[in-house]
């Protein structure tokens, strides 16, 4: 995980249209910027549309909402269009950003290790510095609590 008070990573990756996204981009904005799973998956939607459903309050606070997983730029598509998701979601396929945020690590599913994405929400100020890391999230009240942390 990255530290509090450290300077977020930079990126350049695809959302789900294919334009590129940075977080450079949003210099002057506070950044939710979330890590799931998998798109269509019941704890990854949840997430999704309880983020899509305070999106509005998210703005009014000066905040953006971006979504990230290594599904691909057309599974994000479809996961937006059934859920009318209003906020980028952005495919890192080569697992770069998400091992760079330290969120790729080993997991257990009935007895069997694998590597995944392990649900982690980040707060990056508007100078693009962590602000705050909270790990291993609850898929559902996660977007309320994010909502609460922003002054």
């Amino acid at each position: 995980m990255l530290e509090i008070g450290k300077k977020a990573p930079d990126f350049t990756l695809p959302d789900q249209d294919g334009n590129p996204v940075s977080l450079k981009d949003y210099k002057g904005q506070k950044v939710i910027l979330y890590f799931y799973p998998k798109d269509m998956t019941s704890g990854c939607t949840k997430q999704a549309c309880s983020f899509a459903e305070l999106y509005p309050q998210f703005r009014e606070k000066g905040a953006v909402v971006l979504g990230v997983s290594k599904d691909s730029v057309a599974s994000h598509k479809k996961f937006e269009e059934k859920y009318g998701l209003p906020f980028r979601l952005l495919s890192d396929e080569n697992v770069e950003v998400i091992k760079a945020y330290g969120v790729w690590q080993e997991k257990s599913n009935y007895g069997k290790k694998y590597m995944g994405i392990v649900r982690t929400t980040y707060l990056i100020d508007e100078e693009g510095k962590v602000q705050k890391v909270f790990t291993k999230v609850k898929a559902a009240d996660n977007p309320g609590k994010m909502l609460e942390e922003i002054s």
